[in-house]
């Protein structure tokens, strides 16, 4: 088999070099800087100007949730970040592997990951052909992100694909001014293991931290052979000025995991709830056998370069460079395929003409995404101001191989069976303001012009180009009755382009969304609510048809009409010093309107994984300030799989609760502190489907884990 990184590769050499000379020049610039740090808070908001651009504040009329890394590091054992995100307002996740860690999904409002637009420090993270966010490529990533906000609806206008659920936007760990370490292993069920290890050299100089982390997570999953061998690094270097924030970035991930996206049919999973059919196949003898190397093997790496300066009292930019290039393969053990599929000539043996053959077959696909990102910001008196944009271009070579064939023809190894190329690019410029038109009352505006072009080959029968010109406004209110009070309104405006699977599913149309957000924010002492009353109706929606295609993205087609109506309640009550709760919930009607199913009308019907009410909640019990436990609940109604309301498509809800336990301890020597978590999934062992699909008629579903557990110490020294 090929290796897939090798030091050989002409490719990666160039890759290696760029990444050396990109750090090279970073270190001496920062060795001949001599600026003194005057002002440790100015310094620290320019940090915050790293996402200004694409992160809202109370003062915006936008639905949103933060998550910070106090509330991340006692569940962060291993999991991906959207199981870490559960139990966030309107959210529902989902797992491949049954235990969270592997291949996993988010959906906010009942729209899925390719729907949620997602930035990390403000640079754009979907796959820009798929529009999916795959987390399993940054495995442990959790352990470097400082904060995280999760805008629900068309929420503010930002870099990359639109958002039709959500915007996530992800701002990794700030510079630390002493230096410090951090040592962070966790075991626990179906042999799930994390290892990380972190360090800061703190600010030398006054000027310059160098940070990082190393980590490794290990799990065989709950579903039959869904393993995840999991590796990812992250490197930060920070130059700090009196008005000036330099921060390199070097991260990514490389990630070898057991495909177990086949899911388990109805009938199986009664009997056999943790059956996976990837890799199965018979032998020459009759015996039915699993192919060892069914899996997923890819590795992605992420260059950022930002630069961040505070101009005057009133003037602070942006300015962000970013390249990442990803490569890597899915294999599959392929019975009796067919000659032609892959470019086979027939052969003749002992007289018979064979036209088919078993064989390994790898998908490949290799690209490069690079651009930049900017940004300005004007802030005095009343005017709160930001104008940027971006420019950024994606690259990919999509191809196969057949590795391995019991009758090979003609092929040698190393032959393509296709070779596809795609190029996308995506131009957008914005500007948006907070004014403050009385004391009581301030105006939101925000104006996105976005321009995206389109080619690719091996989609259709001819060759895609195709060219986008979006523009999407924003306007919106925000009225403050007094200090503990404030009502919004807004309303937002959005398109979106078609991925690459709709192109290949003959969906080439666009879809366009006005959103409609109404909410009330109470904060006092002891008590926040927020609730939001929403209404986002679509015209030509990609909407989930519930169906697969044959490596697993999900199917989509255009409903000319639908919406989604909702009520979002979510509130903090601290009962007293010991006693917190924090309960959310989401009321929803999801309605595809008059949906045509190949030439019938079938009225008004669920639009296809959208359950009608999600809750969650999360009950603090502290103990002492270093002693803490946690009760999480998270209920999610039933949905239907596909837009008909086929009975057999029906997920049943589902109610699960987890118990969370962390205690702090400072010993008087060689660590500052030790932190011993436990995290208890699924407490009652509630057997449940959080995902499935539908092949026809016949569904298949993703079952999860029953009781399990993961615990973890951390040493920070």
């Amino acid at each position: 088999m090929e290796n897939l990184f090798t030091f050989r590769s002409k490719k990666q050499e160039a890759r290696s070099k760029t990444v050396f000379s990109f750090l090279f020049l970073l270190s001496s610039f920062f060795s001949f800087s001599q600026e003194k740090v005057q002002d440790t808070t100015k310094v620290n908001q320019l940090d915050e100007v790293l996402v200004s651009a694409v992160r809202v504040t109370s003062k915006t009329p936008v639905s949103f949730s933060n998550l910070d890394k106090k509330e991340i590091k006692n569940r962060n054992l291993g999991q991906d970040i959207p199981i870490l995100m559960n139990y966030m307002p309107s959210v529902v996740t989902t797992s491949d592997a049954g235990n969270g860690v592997g291949y996993t999904g988010i959906r906010v409002r009942g729209s899925d990951a390719t729907r949620v637009n997602i930035t990390i420090n403000g640079i754009p993270y979907n796959d820009a052909e798929s529009s999916g966010t795959y987390w399993v490529n940054m495995p442990d990533f959790a352990s470097s992100v400082e904060s995280l906000q999760l805008q629900r609806g068309v929420g503010t206008s930002t870099n990359g694909a639109g958002a039709f659920g959500a915007s996530l936007n992800l701002l990794t760990d700030s510079f630390s001014k002493e230096s410090n370490g951090e040592i962070s292993n966790s075991f626990g069920s179906f042999n799930t293991r994390k290892h990380t290890v972190k360090f800061s050299s703190g600010l030398l100089n006054d000027h310059f931290e160098l940070a990082g982390r190393l980590s490794n997570i290990d799990s065989h999953g709950y579903i039959d052979r869904a393993s995840s061998d999991l590796k990812s690094y992250f490197l930060q270097g920070t130059y700090v000025g009196k008005t000036t924030l330099i921060k390199a970035l070097v991260f990514g991930g490389k990630e070898i995991t057991y495909q177990s996206w086949n899911g388990t049919d109805g009938e199986t999973m009664r009997d056999n709830r943790t059956f996976n059919s990837a890799g199965i196949y018979t032998d020459e003898f009759g015996n039915t056998r699993f192919y060892d190397n069914e899996v997923d093997n890819y590795q992605q790496d992420h260059f950022q370069l930002h630069w961040n300066e505070r101009i005057s009292e009133n003037w602070s930019s942006n300015i962000a460079l970013h390249y990442t290039p990803g490569k890597g393969f899915y294999e599959n053990y392929k019975e009796d395929a067919d000659f032609a599929d892959y470019n086979l000539t027939p052969i003749v043996i002992d007289g018979t003409t064979i036209n088919t053959t078993d064989l390994v077959r790898q998908k490949w696909l290799d690209n490069d995404f690079y651009g930049t990102t900017y940004s300005v910001n004007y802030k005095k008196d009343k005017l709160d101001l930001v104008a940027g944009g971006g420019w950024n271009k994606y690259e990919g070579k999509h191809f196969g191989k057949v590795i391995w064939a019991r009758y090979a023809s003609t092929s040698e190894l190393g032959d393509h069976y296709y070779d596809d190329n795609a190029t996308k690019t995506d131009n957008n410029f914005f500007v948006k303001a907070n004014y403050q038109l009385t004391k009581k009352l301030s105006l939101y505006g925000d104006l996105q012009v976005r321009i995206v072009g389109y080619r690719a080959d091996g989609v259709q029968a001819d060759t895609v180009d195709d060219t986008f010109n979006f523009f999407n406004p924003k306007a919106g209110l925000n009225y403050s009755f007094n200090d503990k009070n404030t009502l919004y309104f807004s309303y937002a405006k959005a398109n979106r382009e078609p991925n690459r699977t709709d192109y290949e599913g003959g969906n080439a149309t666009s879809e366009k969304l006005d959103d409609f957000e109404l909410g009330w924010r109470y904060v006092s002492e002891k008590i926040k609510v927020n609730t939001n009353i929403y209404y986002m109706a679509y015209k030509d929606q990609l909407i989930l048809t519930g169906n697969l295609d044959d490596v697993g993205n999900p199917i989509r087609s255009n409903s000319e009409k639908s919406y989604r109506l909702g009520l979002e309640v979510d509130a903090t009550f601290a009962l007293s010093k010991q006693f917190i709760i924090r309960p959310n919930f989401t009321l929803s009607q999801n309605k595809n309107v008059d949906l045509n199913v190949l030439g019938e009308n079938v009225g008004t019907k669920d639009i296809a994984y959208s359950p009608s009410i999600v809750a969650g909640n999360i009950f603090i019990y502290r103990i002492s300030e270093n002693f803490q436990f946690s009760w999480l609940s998270k209920f999610v109604g039933e949905q239907y799989m596909n837009n008909i309301e086929l009975p057999s498509a029906k997920l049943q809800d589902y109610f699960v609760n987890d118990l969370n336990v962390s205690y702090e301890f400072r010993p008087k020597s060689v660590f500052k502190t030790i932190t011993v978590t436990t995290l208890v999934n699924n407490v009652f062992d509630k057997q449940y489907v959080s995902n499935g699909y539908m092949y026809d008629v016949y569904p298949y579903y993703y079952p999860q884990a029953g009781i399990n557990i993961l615990t973890g110490i951390t040493l920070k020294f």
